[in-house]
């Protein structure tokens, strides 16, 4: 057991070395930026290698923070995330100890926005940890913005992406108020029901009084998503169709061809009145 544990200092200590040593290089790395839409999920790059001809330990220590505060951690199994990210934050165990300490985060949202910077945690002087700067990532989320345009009567299905939306509203296009349409805590209303396992509502039988945008947002009243909706009338009848109303039926056909056959025999009449 002391074999093992001054085997790990031994390596501890080169790691510190090795990153120590080359932080210069990796400060002078541009930092990644990465853009996203709300609810989608994205991957914060980063990596790093062990001391050449050395093994990782099976308890690498990393750590994501953002300007204000610690958001990930992990050292071997184990594994903390702050309150605002919970369930959605990871860096696999496996992926780790082979170099890959990239930071996913699911079902991103507006509030996901902002500075990351991740460390690798070593034993330094006197066994002091310390915090060694890997990478730093620039992540930019923004909302979903859509058109859409509906006849009277059709329904307009509109996109929540996310849990975390939590009510829709609504501006008339002459108005300048915003009325609530759903809440999530209030459930279905008579015209505007939730999909029972998809983040989708639907209105149903729009008119032209439902025109207007339709904002999602989330708990923090931020928006999730911007809607312009329009209700135009229904497309008049083709000119083909109507000039199929003109078309003579059975009935006026039937009378046309009798009229035909008549008219010679009219010609004849007066031809032999003629010769009397």
């Amino acid at each position: 057991m002391m074999r093992s544990a001054l085997c790990s200092r031994a390596w501890a200590a080169l790691l510190y070395s090795a990153l120590i040593g080359c932080s210069a290089d990796a400060s002078a790395l541009p930092s990644a930026s990465i853009v996203s839409t709300v609810g989608n999920q994205v991957v914060l790059p980063c990596s790093w290698k062990p001391p050449l001809g050395e093994v990782a330990p099976p308890d690498c220590h990393i750590v994501w923070s953002t300007l204000v505060d610690t958001v990930f951690e992990r050292r071997g199994v184990v594994r903390w995330e702050a309150d605002e990210f919970q369930g959605r934050l990871e860096v696999p165990e496996e992926r780790l100890r082979s170099g890959n300490c990239s930071l996913i985060i699911r079902d991103v949202q507006i509030a996901d926005t902002g500075s990351y910077e991740s460390f690798m945690v070593v034993n330094g002087a006197r066994s002091k940890k310390t915090r060694v700067s890997l990478q730093t990532v620039k992540l930019s989320v923004y909302d979903h913005k859509t058109y859409q345009s509906h006849h009277p009567g059709e329904d307009f299905v509109l996109q929540l992406y996310t849990q975390h939306s939590m009510s829709v509203v609504f501006q008339g296009r002459d108005s300048s108020v915003w009325t609530d349409v759903w809440l999530r805590e209030e459930g279905n209303s008579e015209r505007v029901v939730k999909h029972p396992l998809l983040q989708q509502l639907t209105m149903r039988k729009v008119q032209h009084t439902d025109e207007g945008v339709y904002k999602v947002l989330d708990e923090n009243g931020l928006a999730v998503s911007t809607v312009q909706l329009t209700v135009e009338e229904n497309p008049a009848p083709s000119r083909q169709f109507r000039t199929q109303e003109n078309i003579p039926t059975d009935v006026a056909a039937s009378s046309s061809g009798s009229a035909l056959l008549i008219l010679p025999l009219l010609v004849c009449s007066l031809q032999i009145v003629r010769l009397v």
